[in-house]
């Protein structure tokens, strides 16, 4: 049973070997193709790819470039911030992005953060929820730690030191948690997706009948807070208006 077991495990590992192999070959084949202005059948190849559930953030900025080189401004944008989840601080995808943005007809301006608000989301975007977890465990660490050394301290002024550290480092661990979990929270309601249709009604209410708000075109990013029936979706923008439009028009990011 046990050489039978092993031999699963190699023949697995063999295909999977073997698989990572044939998409090597599937990219580098698209890639030459892409180079030879072939970029529908560049694109085909990428997207065999991603049909084998393979995903990189290489592999969807290829695709935005083919997209971008063919005009096709929401497939390119789409790709392009596929690629963005992947490697947020790529500076070359930022670039490319800008440009297929530039294609877009909306003209969405987005409403500037002020005050307190602007202070708390630049704090807490310095980490992602997963490293202001890490810090927290961190500094309880610590806290820990000068507690103990201020237990068995004999000295009155190293005493009073560490008191004061070790409870400021208790502070900083509560804090830290707190903001781990706004963050986690924003994640999750963070729903992203780019409209496809060419040109797409927003309603008032999630029905044909309904009053037509506002319109969009293709390739203009929304953020998705609710589905209706699976027919509709509700949709912000940038700049804070709000609306219905058919789930059928719109392309999630979140989802590979």
């Amino acid at each position: 049973m046990r050489l039978v077991f092993i031999n699963i495990c190699c023949w697995l590992m063999a295909f999977s070997a073997l698989a990572s192999q044939g998409s090597q070959d599937s990219f580098a084949s698209a890639n030459q193709a892409y180079n030879e202005g072939k970029y529908q059948d560049a694109i085909t190849l990428y997207e065999s790819i991603l049909d084998e559930g393979m995903h990189s953030a290489e592999l969807y900025f290829n695709l935005g470039n083919a997209y971008y080189k063919m005009n096709q401004v929401a497939p390119s944008i789409y790709f392009y911030e596929k690629a963005l989840l992947l490697d947020p601080r790529d500076k070359e995808i930022q670039r490319n992005l800008s440009f297929a943005e530039n294609m877009t007809i909306d003209s969405i301006e987005e409403i500037p953060e002020v005050g307190f608000s602007k202070l708390v989301n630049g704090i807490t975007s310095v980490f992602s929820y997963d490293g202001w977890a890490i810090f927290s465990v961190a500094t309880m660490i610590l806290f820990v730690l000068l507690f103990l050394v201020y237990y068995f301290s004999i000295s009155t002024t190293r005493k009073r030191i560490l008191f004061l550290g070790s409870f400021v480092m208790l502070g900083l661990s509560i804090l830290s948690l707190a903001t781990a979990f706004r963050e986690y929270d924003m994640t999750i309601k963070d729903n992203p997706a780019i409209v496809f249709a060419q040109e797409s009604e927003v309603h008032s209410d999630p029905n044909l009948r309904s009053e037509s708000v506002f319109n969009l075109h293709e390739g203009t990013k929304v953020q998705v807070l609710e589905s209706y029936n699976d027919d509709w979706s509700k949709i912000r923008l940038k700049d804070g208006k709000t609306g219905w439009i058919p789930t059928e028009d719109i392309k999630l990011l979140n989802f590979f």
